[in-house]
């Protein structure tokens, strides 16, 4: 991923996310209450900032599954549970290093908390469609968030690799993220058609792609593909933590070979112009607009009349385009305002 291929600048998808309604719609900033940096101060919901943390990063509880399966049994009532609960609990187990045949996860930036935030992301787009209208069926919401759990799985290590870390294979790290979920699936009573259905949506998340030009086998697949690059690219960039890690996704690019810069700088540098000049089309056109779908979500299910998301990551990238003036002749300080530190 870097500016010149496509693939590297894509994934450095996380600065700002401007919201997005309606092709000719125009966002209106009078629906949207800005969270307070004051963390005692609430807002018109009567919740502070770190209330508003905490439902954006987790939701009710301490468990961003719990989440999860709140709003799919919101979306259907009589949607069984049993298999996305393994699901969760094999992704972590691969992640981790107690799946038979993987290895832990040596990738800091496509981690754990990367991929269980996407697959919230992708139930809170979901739900929100379903508020809006939308008719959200149970094999819908499989796709997504099947696809939603599997789609970085490429950017670990088997037992019998050698290479020192996953992010070698973050070229082509969706195909191989398919080439998984086959083997996963392979004996369970899904149908081919389904395990197809959740390779295109698996695709939507390479930004590389159109997804104009992915041959979706159906309306459902075509429809989650779209929740899920949508998720994927909001997930990154309304991260409370995303500027400080952006390193680790640079020390992922340098080791892919998708990176020619020789410090962190230059993509920090770039992610402001890259976010203006690729995701806001992606999200706006070629996935559909489906991201405007994230406030009706939050003002169904919390009562919120905004957008966290679009919040997070305005003020990560108003942040960024503050201390890059503050840095602009002495660009090795930027550190020293990027103070927080990451959790695993």
């Amino acid at each position: 991923m870097d500016e010149t291929g496509e693939k590297a600048d894509v994934i450095n998808a996380n600065a700002e996310v401007t919201p997005m309604l309606e092709e000719a719609a125009v966002f209106c900033p009078a629906k949207c209450i800005a969270i307070s940096k004051d963390p005692d101060q609430t807002t018109d919901q009567g919740m502070n900032h770190q209330q508003l943390t905490k439902i954006f990063e987790v939701g009710a509880t301490s468990e961003p599954l719990d989440e999860i399966m709140s709003l799919v049994a919101l979306i259907q009532p009589s949607f069984k549970p049993d298999r996305l609960r393994q699901l969760h609990d094999d992704v972590a187990r691969l992640f981790t290093g107690t799946y038979p045949g993987f290895q832990t996860s040596t990738t800091r930036y496509h981690n754990l908390k990367h991929t269980i935030s996407v697959a919230l992301a992708s139930a809170r787009l979901l739900h929100g469609l379903h508020c809006s209208g939308q008719d959200i069926t149970s094999h819908t919401l499989e796709l997504a968030l099947y696809s939603a759990y599997i789609h970085d799985i490429g950017l670990l290590t088997e037992t019998s690799d050698k290479v020192v870390s996953g992010a070698i294979y973050i070229n082509n790290h969706e195909e191989r993220s398919i080439v998984f979920l086959k083997k996963y699936l392979a004996g369970s009573n899904v149908s081919q058609l389904f395990i197809q259905e959740c390779a295109s949506v698996i695709e939507c998340t390479n930004i590389a792609l159109t997804p104009q030009d992915i041959a979706f086998p159906s309306a459902e697949s075509e429809m989650a593909g779209y929740i899920v690059g949508s998720a994927d690219i909001l997930a990154q960039m309304a991260d409370r933590y995303y500027l400080e890690r952006l390193p680790f996704l640079f020390q992922e690019l340098k080791e892919g070979g998708v990176e020619n810069r020789e410090s962190p700088i230059g993509l920090i540098q770039d992610t402001t112009r890259f976010y203006h000049d690729i995701i806001i089309g992606r999200l706006e056109k070629s996935l559909s607009n489906v991201a405007q779908a994230m406030g009706i979500h939050f003002q169904k299910r919390w009562q919120i009349n905004e957008n966290l998301y679009y919040t997070n990551i305005e003020k990560n990238i108003n942040y960024l385009k503050k201390i890059l003036k503050i840095c602009e002749d002495e660009l090795d300080n930027l550190g020293t305002f990027l103070k927080r530190i990451p959790p695993p």
